[in-house]
């Protein structure tokens, strides 16, 4: 009975690690001063080669987010003429040399960062609309659950976008879909919004969380997107598979401009009894809210955190935002949203997420 008794401990032991070795982890970089001292590499870079060893998860795919004002300013450094893209490229690569060899990467660089300080889950995320900031999220194996990358970019000789290419990225038809994160490059700009639409419309369906925004770089995807002065218009993100996700999203609209009327909106989310434990919270707001928006800094953070206490929040401000009200867990949705009045493609707004991964 003993050898049996230990050999139950050693197995309960195993299980216990492994499943703390399926949560996702985070890395991030935060600095108050907007005058900072010139250096060679945004921030988030040298973060995370120094703690990535101490993040126990082998990462299947790196989603990471930079502030594109640091980006620029190395680019000033090196060259007046420099590319903007290549501070970019060179901090994907950056990250791809410590990274394990399978993993996948997205890399985006947008005006301004919302972020949960590393340490614990429960710590004050902070909307840093200014200064150098960064995220990065490990996502590791998890069972039940399968994340996918995609990118579509736009043909140049044809105006219409091939909706097959959605069903052989596992946008469409498949049953498992519960989350589409999705970012738009160089969509925002006039008459390229159009492109994203294309994109967005076959996918809202309403047993779908889509929630993302419009960024100003993306880490390349192509040849074309490293070739300088070439200026590409596309979309990329993450797609969440598996019965076991729950998520929620809301739309803070361009009305809601006051504290108490933003807390009644995040209730709502609230109402929806998501899973705080193995969750994240997603935040993609206008670059014109924030603080000159209620007149107050990190009220859109602090009150995700007073209901989600528990729960760290990243996101970033943008140049656009998609989402809407939504509930995906089992077979009940709050809200349908998918008919032709009611767009994922927003502008003054704040669109909040809440994702468990079971």
């Amino acid at each position: 009975m003993y050898p049996s008794c230990v050999c139950r401990l050693w197995r309960d032991c195993a299980r216990r690690k492994l499943k703390t070795r399926q949560r996702i982890a985070w890395i991030s970089s935060v600095e108050s001063s907007k005058d900072l001292p010139r250096v060679d590499a945004h921030s988030l870079i040298s973060t995370v080669k120094r703690e990535l060893e101490n993040v126990y998860v082998i990462p299947q795919t790196f989603l990471y987010v930079t502030d594109y004002h640091t980006l620029c300013r190395f680019g000033e450094y090196n060259s007046p003429k420099r590319d903007k893209k290549e501070p970019v490229l060179a901090s994907a690569n950056s990250f791809k040399k410590v990274l394990p060899k399978q993993c996948e990467i997205l890399g985006l660089a947008v005006p301004g960062i919302v972020v949960t300080p590393m340490g614990s889950s429960s710590n004050r995320p902070v909307e840093m609309e200014y200064g150098e900031s960064g995220f990065a999220l490990l996502f590791p194996k998890i069972n039940g659950v399968k994340i996918q990358k995609f990118h579509f970019s736009k043909d140049q000789k044809s105006r219409s976008f091939d909706e097959n290419k959605l069903q052989e990225a596992g946008l469409k038809n498949n049953p498992d879909l519960r989350v589409v994160l999705i970012f738009g490059y160089n969509t925002w700009r006039e008459g390229d919004t159009r492109f994203l639409n294309q994109v967005l419309i076959p996918l809202n369906e309403k047993n779908i969380i889509i929630a993302g925004g419009q960024v100003e770089y993306m880490a390349p995807f192509s040849p074309e997107m490293k070739s300088s002065g070439s200026v590409c218009i596309g979309a990329a993100g993450l797609t969440f598979s598996g019965p076991q996700i729950q998520a929620a999203s809301v739309l803070l609209e361009l009305d809601v401009d006051k504290e108490k009327t933003a807390e009644s909106v995040i209730q709502r989310l609230k109402a929806a009894k998501i899973p705080e434990e193995n969750s994240i919270g997603l935040m993609f707001a206008c670059i014109g809210r924030g603080e000159q928006h209620y007149n107050k800094d990190n009220v859109e953070a602090d009150l995700f955190r007073k209901h989600f206490p528990s729960v760290p929040l990243f996101g970033f401000f943008g140049n656009g935002e998609i989402g809407c009200d939504r509930v995906i867990s089992g077979n009940f949705t709050l809200r349908e949203c998918c008919d032709e009045h009611d767009m994922l493609l927003h502008g003054y707004t704040t669109v909040l997420t809440i994702i468990h991964f079971g």
